[in-house]
């Protein structure tokens, strides 16, 4: 069983990788960096296809801390 307080840190950890990852993969998107030339007009270089997979972790992983606290939260409430 879980307690409360480690449910709510669950659901804020889960919020704060759900906003941040795709926020970061804008940033990513945007860095000449990810691009052979012009961006979305050339193929993706190896820099945008790493930080691709560790957002796309990051963002699922996030979604199961997430999903695992609110359902930890809703089991530690008080039975009626």
């Amino acid at each position: 069983m879980i307690s409360k307080v480690a449910a709510r840190f669950l659901i804020v950890a889960g919020v704060f990788n759900v906003v941040i990852w795709p926020r970061f993969a804008k940033a990513i998107v945007d860095d000449d960096r990810a691009w052979d030339s012009e961006h979305w007009h050339s193929a993706p270089t190896a820099f945008f296809w790493v930080h691709a997979v560790l957002i796309t972790t990051a963002v699922v992983i996030g979604l199961g801390v997430l999903l695992v606290g609110v359902r930890a939260h809703r089991s530690s409430a008080p039975k009626a």
